[in-house]
């Protein structure tokens, strides 16, 4: 919602993370906050299944171009964000489309349904079920890479711990800080694909087109 919104002008803008709340649940009931939440499960398997089959596979590719290990991690990274990204993207159109409808959650579309009135309507291709598609490339990508890159570097670098309750909180603490850091980094692009993804300013115009142009103008109407 905070991403769909355009600014401190949007009439429909949340003021605050808690009004964001307070707003959904008094407009939209309880079930408000798990609009969309049936196509994140349903590509949850087969997500996870594709992002760490490839990266694998990538790493191993990269075995052969005697690249650093700390930079092999990093590109199979981005190669399997990429590629999870292909899997993903339908999903994330239907669940971006019932998260930015407003009606109550009995009143909204299931998941189903919404996914046939965008294939009917736009189709299947980059105005359809696969639009926004460069936009979450470059969130998978972008995000995958430095998680990737910095979980094993880091990893590598700070000594094992035989102690298996520190060496849980070595690993624990490693992976927090880079899904944080992935995280702050790849948030740009997030916003670009739920703007494009999203319901547009005017109807029947479309305002947020590709993911470099929706970056540019986001930055230069809301800073």
């Amino acid at each position: 919602r905070f991403q769909i919104q355009r600014g401190k002008t949007d009439p429909t803008g949340y003021r605050s993370l808690g009004d964001c709340f307070r707003t959904i649940f008094q407009r939209e009931g309880l079930l408000g906050f798990y609009k969309g939440i049936l196509p994140p499960i349903l590509a949850e398997t087969p997500k996870r299944a594709v992002k760490f089959f490839t990266f694998e596979q990538y790493k191993k590719l990269l075995g052969y171009a005697s690249l650093p290990p700390g930079l092999a991690f990093a590109v199979a990274g981005l190669g399997s964000g990429l590629t999870e990204a292909v899997v993903v993207n339908p999903f994330e159109v239907v669940k971006v489309t019932l998260q930015a409808n407003r009606n109550a959650f009995a009143e909204q579309p299931s998941s189903f349904v919404q996914a046939r009135q965008i294939i009917k309507t736009d189709g299947l291709g980059f105005q359809g079920l696969n639009k926004g598609l460069t936009a979450t490339l470059g969130r998978h990508g972008v995000f995958n890479m430095v998680y990737f890159g910095f979980y094993f570097n880091v990893k590598n670098i700070l000594p094992v711990n035989k102690d298996p309750n520190l060496e849980f909180l070595r690993k624990f603490g490693i992976g927090l800080v880079s899904g944080t850091i992935a995280s702050i980094i790849n948030i740009p692009f997030d916003v670009a694909k739920s703007r494009i993804q999203g319901p547009q300013p005017v109807p029947g115009e479309i305002k947020y087109r590709t993911c470099f142009k929706t970056m540019a103008t986001v930055y230069k109407e809301e800073g």
